[in-house]
């Protein structure tokens, strides 16, 4: 059987890839990689950088390339057969690259690489690169012994099973849930552009009407915008209980499995001389210590909660005083805040949308980067893709060379997970004879086009748009010819949303919006009057954001750093008590948040999502820069190219920081930007 995971070719052939291939291909590469491993220990050669590293790149890249493809398509085009080829395969990977952290043999020949009389020669990524590489052997329990050597690789095994599970669960509760509407009278409120993706959502189904889902576009249309509380709350359940006991008749649940998971974690993390798996994950991160985690957060909760409360205080007042809810529930405080918004800065979303139809908005991102970073983008005819609305794009340097490539796929619909993300299609590699081009997945759900009109966004979708860009130019622009320091690879976890972070600032900027906003049908620019309003209103309940995202990272770094074996998750519980610190306003005893918190418990950020935050600061630090010497200022722009993107991991990012900022980060900045005093 021919196998196009087993090809080597630059892009892959999404069109021929079955599930029926994953397995074999998967087989077959894990065979040879461990062939690689046999030849490298066996060979009588100096265990050289190029001897040792250098091979070890080469197989870890090969399986890469042929997972990376794998891996998308279970998050963009899911499917029976396709979950159960990634489930068998996923464990065979875990279990291979978990005996692979614990060869004594290998760590023994990249311990000798770093001790040889060449090491201090090598270039600095090469220097970094072999570091890393003793840390990782390290914490994947190389200097355990049996039976803590086995039970490890067990560990970790059932972690990556669980995660896969618990994000599949949430996707089939998403998709579990819909509510028809034949009566124009049940949407009164929504706006014409939310009534649009309700209408395509039923005429998917072949229903007549409008077909409400929790797809997020569906979500926030009621939430935001319609008048009937009832449907409101409904939803608002719905969404609030995803994946747990209360929906569904509890099929989805994902209440074992973050008790396991957290179980599981905690155990690893003893197993290599963690007291927490909080204390674990800092291992690889900026922050030294979970009490400067915990310090960190709880001196913005002192900032944000008294100004979360005084966004609390004025909504009830005006949902009572004007839209006779005496009784401001969660389910209220979309729509009554829309609402209020409106009558401060008369501004809503959909003034803003028509100015934001997506062909629009990428044209400006595009323009965007070429004026800061002086990289051209250019789209490529006739790439094999997943599905018609996916494209691919080549970057282009000064002189018209492709340097990079990504692809998006930018649309909500059945079977894609929800969310935003950037992940790795194949990393920037120097090959014997050539170099392997970094090229990068954009995901994002946004709605999708009508009959009628393009898809247009909302200025928040904007914003997402260019975070996840962000990481694209992050791994795109890397510099740096070792795959496992190149792009985001290497990059300590609490700054890797630095560059994401850092993009979003030039949608809030007029020189940006010049490039991005035009209106679908006039092509008129953003006008003053409008962009003004945008500016006064953009700390609009910033409070309530921040101590919304302050919750989700205390809850996070609590959950993963003060579990206990004899007293179990307590999940709940923790977050009751972490929303009595921090929250302003609190949810129905039912609600199951953490149930479909897939960041945490499927996404990479368990005991990190304090990441954000904490990026931020980096970010809003960075960009005061270019507010400083032009927004545009191409010198500027090159500085913050060669210091922070084209580095990747092959240094600390505090380092990075330093080289383009001239100092260490200050919290200033982004105090400002949200309008809290310092």
């Amino acid at each position: 059987m021919s196998n196009p995971l087993l090809e080597n070719t630059v892009l892959p052939r999404f069109s021929a890839i079955r599930p029926e291939h994953v397995e074999p291909a998967i087989d077959t590469i894990l065979a040879d990689y461990q062939a690689g491993i046999d030849a490298l220990l066996a060979a009588k050669t100096p265990r050289s950088f190029e001897n040792v590293i250098g091979v070890c790149e080469d197989l870890d890249d090969r399986l890469s390339r042929a997972w990376a493809p794998v891996g998308h398509l279970h998050g963009v085009a899911d499917s029976e057969a396709l979950r159960e080829a990634y489930a068998k395969a996923q464990e065979k990977i875990v279990a291979f690259s978990s005996a692979l952290g614990q060869n004594r043999e290998l760590y023994a020949a990249v311990k000798a690489v770093h001790e040889g009389a060449a090491f201090a020669a090598l270039p600095a990524a090469a220097r970094t690169l072999v570091e890393h590489e003793l840390r990782d052997f390290v914490l994947a329990g190389v200097a355990l012994e049996e039976p803590a050597r086995s039970r490890y690789r067990e560990i970790s095994s059932e972690l990556a099973r669980l995660s896969t599970e618990f994000e599949e669960a949430v996707l089939d509760a998403t998709d579990a849930w819909s509510e028809h509407i034949t009566d124009a009278a049940g949407i009164a409120g929504i706006p014409e552009s939310g009534r649009a993706v309700l209408r395509a959502y039923a005429e998917e189904k072949g229903l007549e009407g409008w077909l409400v889902t929790l797809k997020q576009p569906s979500v926030q249309a009621v939430l935001s915008y319609a008048d009937d509380r009832a449907l409101r709350a409904r939803v608002y359940r719905a969404y609030g209980t995803r994946a747990s006991e209360n929906a569904d008749g509890g099929k989805f649940d994902n209440t074992a499995r973050i008790e396991r998971i957290l179980a599981l974690r905690h155990e690893s993390a003893l197993l290599v001389g963690f007291a927490s798996t909080a204390e674990e994950s800092l291992a690889t991160k900026m922050a030294t210590s979970p009490d400067q985690v915990i310090a960190f957060l709880r001196d913005f909760v002192a900032k944000a909660r008294p100004m979360a409360e005084a966004d609390l205080a004025e909504l009830r007042a005006f949902a009572a005083e004007h839209l006779q809810i005496a009784d401001l529930q969660p389910w209220d405080v979309g729509y009554a805040s829309e609402k209020l918004r409106e009558r401060k800065y008369a501004l809503n979303e959909e003034e803003l949308k028509p100015y934001f139809p997506l062909p629009a908005v990428m044209d400006g991102l595009f323009a965007v980067i070429e004026r800061v970073l002086g990289v051209g983008v250019r789209l490529r005819q006739g790439v094999d893709v997943w599905h018609e609305d996916a494209r691919y794009y080549d970057l282009l340097d000064a002189d018209g060379v492709v340097f990079a490539g990504f692809y998006v796929d930018l649309y909500a619909r059945t079977g894609k997970r929800g969310g935003a993300w950037m992940d790795v299609c194949t990393s920037r590699l120097r090959k014997k004879d050539s170099l392997q081009l970094p090229i990068a997945f954009l995901t994002c759900n946004f709605a999708p086009p009508t009959a009628n009109t393009p898809s247009l966004l909302t200025h928040d979708d904007v914003i997402t748009l260019f975070h996840e860009f962000g990481h694209g130019l992050h791994h795109m622009l890397t510099e740096v010819d070792f795959a496992g320091v190149s792009g985001i690879s290497g990059v300590e976890w609490d700054a890797v949303e630095l560059p994401s972070q850092f993009m979003e600032n030039f949608a809030w900027k007029r020189e940006g919006l010049d490039l991005i906003a035009r209106h679908w049908q006039s092509g008129e620019r953003l006008p003053d009057a409008l962009f003004e309003r945008m500016q006064a209103a953009r700390n609009f309940q910033s409070g309530l954001f921040l101590v919304r995202q302050l919750e989700f990272g205390l809850f996070d770094f609590r959950l993963h750093h003060e579990f206990d074996p004899q007293l179990g998750a307590r999940t709940l519980q923790l977050l009751d008590e972490v929303r009595r610190e921090v929250a302003v306003l609190q949810p129905p005893e039912w609600h199951r948040f953490p149930h479909a918190f897939t960041h945490i418990f499927a996404g990479g950020y368990g005991a990190g999502y304090y990441s954000y935050l904490w990026a931020e600061v980096l970010s809003a630090d960075a960009f005061e820069r270019f507010e400083q010497e032009g927004v545009f200022n191409r010198e500027v722009g090159a500085a913050w190219r060669k210091a922070v993107l084209a580095v990747g991991g092959s240094r600390p990012a505090l380092e990075s920081f330093v080289a383009f900022r001239g100092r260490e980060p200050s919290p200033d900045a982004l105090l400002r930007s949200y309008g809290v005093a310092a």
